[in-house]
C-alpha cells in the first residue's frame, strides 16, 4: 500500500511518517514544501515537493497516485484568531484537496480540530454540533463541509480526524512544554503560568501519530473521528507531571497569565469512536 503524507516535516506530520514507516508493506511518500536532509526522514521514504497553495491538477499524480493521502499541512497557526484561516487557507486547502479528488485519490484522512467544538464543555463526541468561536475552527468545519459536498461529485472515504491536545519531540518552542523545559535548562528560579485548573485532553504526539497511521490504513468512510486520550488532566497536573518525570524543579509562579477565552474551562474529547474502529479493522464505518 503507497501512503502520502501532506506536512511530513511538521510536528504532527513527521511522527506519522515514523509511525508508517514501522507498518510492514507500505510505501510513504513525504510531501513537503522544500527539501529537507534525508537523514530526517526513515529509511526508504520518498520525498516530493508540494505547495498546498500553488495545488495543481497533475498534484495527485507526482506524489505516485497512493492509496491513502494522509493531509495534515495547514499554514497559519498558532494564531487561532486570525481571518487568514478563512480567507485564505480554506480556499487554498479546498483547491488542492479538489485537485486530489479529480486526479484519482480514493481514501482520504484529514486533520481537524477539537476548536471546531467551540465553547463545549465535559466530554465531547463527535456527534456533538460544533461551534466554533476561531478562525481556524470555522476554517476547519467549513472545509469538512466543502468535502462532504466534494464527495457526492467524485466519491471518497474521508476520514476527519479531530485533533486534541498533543505534545512531544519537536513541538514548537512557543508551547507549553517546550517552554516550561526551556525555562528549566536556562536555570530560571520560577514559570509563570495560568493558575493551571483549567481541564485539557493531552496525547503524546507519537500515540496520536500511531492512531492516525492505524486509522488511514484502515480506510474506510468513518467520519469524524477524535483524536484524543479520553482522559482529563488540568494543566497544571500535566506540568508537574513533567517535572517530576524528568527529574526536574521549578518554582511555579501561578495566575500569571489569564485563561484564553476562545477555550472552555473544561473539556476532553470521548474516544468511544476510535476505539470501535480500532477494534475491527474489517468495519468501514458510517459518516458522522
Amino acid at each position: 500500500m503507497k501512503v502520502a503524507v501532506t506536512g511530513a516535516s511538521g510536528f504532527v506530520g513527521s511522527h506519522v511518517v515514523e509511525a508508517l514507516s514501522r507498518v510492514d508493506d507500505v510505501e510513504i511518500v513525504a510531501a513537503v514544501r522544500r527539501e529537507i536532509a534525508s537523514d530526517r526522514l526513515p529509511f526508504g521514504v520518498a520525498q516530493v515537493e508540494l505547495d498546498i497553495a500553488t495545488a495543481q491538477p497533475g498534484d495527485f499524480d507526482r506524489l505516485g497516485r497512493p492509496d491513502r493521502l494522509v493531509h495534515l499541512a495547514w499554514d497559519g497557526l498558532p494564531n487561532y484568531r486570525s481571518e487568514r484561516h478563512v480567507e485564505t487557507e480554506l480556499p487554498a486547502q479546498l483547491r488542492f484537496l479538489e485537485a486530489m479528488a479529480d486526479g484519482g485519490m480514493t481514501s482520504l484522512l484529514i486533520a481537524g480540530t477539537c476548536y471546531e467544538y467551540g465553547l463545549a464543555e465535559g466530554e465531547l463526541g463527535e456527534d456533538r454540533e460544533t461551534a466554533p468561536v476561531t478562525a481556524y475552527g470555522e476554517a476547519k468545519v467549513a472545509l469538512h463541509r466543502r468535502l462532504d459536498e466534494l464527495r457526492a461529485r467524485v466519491p471518497f472515504d474521508l476520514i476527519w480526524a479531530r485533533l486534541f491536545y498533543l505534545w512531544g519531540p519537536r513541538q514548537a518552542p512557543g508551547s507549553l512544554l517546550p517552554q516550561l523545559r526551556a525555562a528549566v535548562e536556562r536555570g530560571d528560579r520560577s514559570f509563570a503560568m495560568s493558575q493551571g485548573d483549567q481541564l485539557r485532553d493531552y496525547l503524546p504526539v507519537e500515540e496520536a501519530a500511531r492512531l492516525l497511521a492505524a486509522l488511514a490504513l484502515r480506510g474506510g468512510n468513518a467520519g469524524a473521528v477524535n483524536i484524543c486520550s479520553g482522559k482529563p488532566i488540568s494543566i497544571l497536573a500535566l506540568v508537574e507531571q513533567w517535572l517530576e518525570e524528568n527529574g526536574r524543579d521549578i518554582a511555579l509562579d501561578l495566575g500569571q497569565f489569564p485563561y484564553p477565552d476562545y477555550e472552555p474551562f473544561a473539556f476532553w474529547g470521548a474516544t468511544d469512536k476510535l476505539n470501535r474502529l480500532l477494534s475491527d479493522p474489517r468495519q468501514s464505518g458510517t459518516g458522522a
